[in-house]
């Protein structure tokens, strides 16, 4: 018996991924084996379907977001940001912890990205924690754990691929992840506190000024006003996510060259050269992952995976179990783009057979991939945050369990409650 062209597709992305190659190669080689196999398909549809893998407008917006990010790390916004935050939180214990975790929401409201918020805030406040007497690994375990909520709290790469993939709306998506980020970002910080209490790492002893404060506050208004200048545009119809993102450049640009001169024209190379590296390799997989997504779609594999599915079980929350459950394992060995690009074009029937609301899952999605950031082989953050603090990836992998914990406490959250989620989408009209 001859194997189907679907098995033969399947069987050779894996056999490729285990021969090493790219992501992307090993999606373009098993579509262009599966349509010799087949012979069902004409070859054209390979240029065509990389065209309109390329040819999504939405996509403009993560190269854009990357550049300001980087800009504001290099115009001096980022540091205002933790002066200010520290400020705030730094007399408690594990305040230089704590510290880093609000940091990061902050500044994940501007990149979009979990590894460039851990880079940004974790080479800022990791060497300060280490000099105050805190363990590199608790340093290292809390930048790396903060810099996962990079992903969830808008603007998100992610979110932005998840929603072209499933055709949603980029802000509803946006609107979604505001609450869920927030407790996240909650469950991080009462974690770094408790690991800190444990530990002994005591917060700052300099007596809190509130003369010092306000001053501080107001030279970092043109910094603090970033995240609501981005978020402000798009949730008042001024602007698009993508105009946003440009929006986002030019506020970089002008905080970070004319308010602090602090912008060199290097930094703004290495800005343009960081969001190029980024759009090149999120083109190519995406354009890869269009010609895979329809071929999987010629072969029936949502409707056989549906069918799988549903004989297991047709309960909603148990089929976001197994999910998740698959989506922990996968995040060990694959990168979060990937492994949305992959399996979300064959899991949005599922969702729909199921009544799953498209949105609410997208949320358990993005948190669920931050956990990928945290678990090794693969784990990203880890390997940012372990350069920075000079400690070794296992020591970090240990650090970050109990993170790990409230992680999965929050999705387990996400999923027995739809409607903590999806109220805010809702109240503002925009749940699908």
């Amino acid at each position: 018996m001859e194997p189907s062209t679907l098995s033969v597709i399947v069987i050779s992305m894996f056999a490729l991924f285990l021969l090493g190659l790219p992501i992307f190669a090993s999606l373009a080689g098993a579509s262009v084996i599966g349509l010799f196999y087949g012979g069902n398909l004409p070859l054209s549809v390979i240029h065509n379907s990389l065209f309109e893998g390329l040819n999504i407008f939405p996509l403009l917006a993560i190269p854009c977001f990357v550049i300001a990010g980087t800009l504001m790390e290099h115009g001096n916004i980022t540091q205002q940001i933790v002066d200010v935050v520290k400020q705030t939180v730094g007399r408690a214990y594990g305040g230089l912890g704590i510290t880093t975790i609000l940091a990061c929401t902050f500044f994940a409201a501007i990149s979009g990205s979990g590894p460039g918020t851990v880079a940004a805030v974790g080479t800022l406040l990791v060497p300060s924690m280490v000099r105050n007497g805190y363990s590199p690994t608790y340093a290292a375990a809390a930048a790396s754990s903060g810099g996962t909520i990079g992903i969830l709290i808008p603007p998100s790469n992610p979110m932005i691929i998840y929603a072209i993939l499933g055709n949603l709306s980029v802000t509803a998506m946006f609107t979604a992840g505001f609450v869920p980020g927030f407790t996240v970002a909650a469950a991080m910080t009462l974690t770094a506190w408790i690991m800190a209490r444990r530990q002994g790492f005591r917060g700052d002893a300099t007596p809190f000024d509130l003369k010092i404060f306000c001053l501080s506050v107001f030279k970092s208004s043109p910094a603090l006003a970033t995240p609501f200048i981005i978020l402000g545009s798009i949730y008042s119809g001024m602007a698009t996510p993508v105009e946003a993102s440009v929006v986002a450049i030019l506020w970089a640009l002008l905080v970070g060259g004319i308010v602090n001169r602090a912008l060199r024209p290097i930094h703004i190379y290495n800005a343009l050269l960081s969001g190029a590296n980024v759009c090149g390799a999120v083109l190519l997989i995406v354009g890869a992952s269009t010609l895979f997504g329809k071929l999987l779609t010629f072969e029936e594999a949502p409707q056989q995976l549906t069918k799988l599915v549903l004989a297991v079980s047709s309960d909603p929350t148990v089929v976001l179990l197994m999910i998740i459950g698959v989506l922990i394992v996968l995040g060990m060995f694959m990168e979060t783009l990937s492994t949305i690009i992959i399996l979300v074009p064959v899991l949005m029937p599922v969702l729909g057979q199921l009544g799953i609301n498209a949105v609410h899952f997208g949320i358990i999605l993005v948190v669920t991939n931050e956990m990928a950031l945290l678990t090794p082989p693969l784990g990203v953050n880890l390997f940012v945050a372990s350069s920075i603090a000079n400690v070794s990836i296992e020591r970090v992998a240990l650090g970050v369990l109990p993170y790990l914990a409230a992680l999965l406490a929050c999705i387990l959250l996400f999923t027995f409650v739809p409607d903590y989620v999806m109220w805010l989408p809702r109240l503002l009209n925009m749940a699908v």
